[in-house]
């Protein structure tokens, strides 16, 4: 009984581990083209939702990201380049669909701001470090000290 339940779970494992990433293309969106399809989810791959943000739109069940999804399509089968399919959704979207934005001035804020975060928050680390280091080295007073001796003798008298 015992052995039938742990194949159950180890079989239960696998099948969760193998599934991999789901991702919300659904069948009526794909190319008939399995070469035009690759390069559409290579650049869905790329590009964000802009509903969930921290999501590409091939893994986006939201309807702006099917929406995109097939858009990029329909211009992937009028032959435009993946180079023209991209600059089409920046000039509409802004360099905020891209996952990678380009590092250039005006992108400088979005690479930026998450170093400067992180900067930060290591700072504020570090003083509060330092703050409790200081605070754990102080020395004890004489009444401390004589406290703390009065103890040991007690303990040492028992």
């Amino acid at each position: 009984m015992m052995r039938g339940r742990a194949s159950l779970v180890g079989v239960a494992a696998v099948l969760l581990l193998a599934g991999g990433p789901a991702l919300a293309v659904r069948p009526d969106e794909m190319l008939s083209d399995p070469r035009l399809e690759m390069r559409a989810r290579v650049l869905s791959a790329e590009l964000r939702c802009l509903v969930c943000q921290n999501q590409s739109i091939d893994d986006s069940e939201a309807p702006l990201a099917r929406d995109l999804r097939i858009l990029l399509r329909e211009r992937l089968k009028a032959g435009d380049s993946d180079a023209a399919v991209k600059a089409f959704l920046v000039a509409r979207y802004g360099d905020f669909v891209l996952l990678k934005p380009p590092f250039r001035s005006d992108t400088l804020f979005l690479w930026l701001t998450p170093l400067a975060a992180l900067m930060a928050g290591a700072v504020g680390l570090a003083r509060a470090l330092r703050r409790r280091s200081q605070t754990l080295e102080a020395p004890l007073t004489a009444a401390e000290n004589a406290e703390l001796a009065a103890l040991l003798e007690r303990e040492r008298g028992r």
